[in-house]
């Protein structure tokens, strides 16, 4: 199915809509690229993200991710060792289960791609917290959308929250723009933050061990 074939709304909103089930598995599922910006992500919602690449994995399509320095520990751990070995295999699967190897990879395939957003400037007072998601089919078409910070849509712990959709067959100069506004963040264009590769950003430290409560809430 295309994106195009699905019956897309302008908002989803939870007091009258299902988010994960009207909204975002249909989208990822006829999806071959997926683009997201979000304040914050875990390493079960990226784990969770690439068992829905089947489309991804047969039309060589990939996954990039742009998200604020802070993750919990564990997973920081783990996404550090995944994201620095790309040529060296290890074993997840003992101790992690099936999802990680899966994640690993997509990792070394360069399916899945994680770059680091940090503010630099007296002008942003806080952290990364941007809210973008670009779906891309086969035909072309897109569907972007904004306003929520859950990574995933996840089903757990789920926020009152509603969400802006746009699409390309629809509203293209929305769209356009905020392709645009991602693809300026993942070139590091753009003012107030830089951008960093994940695996430079861990190896250099940038990235930080998240309080507790934000792992609590977000994850």
């Amino acid at each position: 199915m295309a994106l195009k074939d699905i019956p897309l709304k302008l908002q989803y909103r939870t007091d009258i809509d299902n988010l994960v089930t009207e909204f975002f598995i249909p989208c990822l599922s006829n999806s071959i690229e997926y683009d997201r910006a979000v304040q914050f992500v875990t390493l079960k919602s990226i784990s969770t993200l690439s068992l829905g690449l089947q489309n991804f994995a047969d039309h060589d399509g990939k996954i990039r991710i742009i998200t604020g320095h802070r993750y919990s520990s564990t997973d920081l751990d783990i996404l550090g060792k995944i994201f620095s070995k790309k040529n060296d295999m290890f074993s997840l699967g003992a101790i992690h289960g099936h999802k990680l190897d899966i994640l690993q990879k997509l990792v070394q395939k360069n399916k899945i791609q994680i770059k680091i957003a940090i503010p630099r400037s007296e002008h942003v007072d806080g952290s990364f917290s941007e809210r973008i998601g670009i779906f891309r089919d086969e035909q072309g078409e897109m569907v972007a959308y904004t306003g929520t910070s859950n990574e995933t849509f996840n089903t757990e712990n789920r926020n009152f929250e509603s969400v802006d959709v746009y699409t390309s067959w629809n509203d293209r100069p929305r769209v356009d723009i905020k392709i645009g506004d991602f693809e300026r963040l993942w070139n590091n264009e753009t003012k107030y933050v830089q951008v960093h590769d994940f695996a430079y950003a861990y190896k250099n430290n940038l990235v930080k061990y998240n309080s507790s409560w934000a792992i609590e809430t977000l994850s």
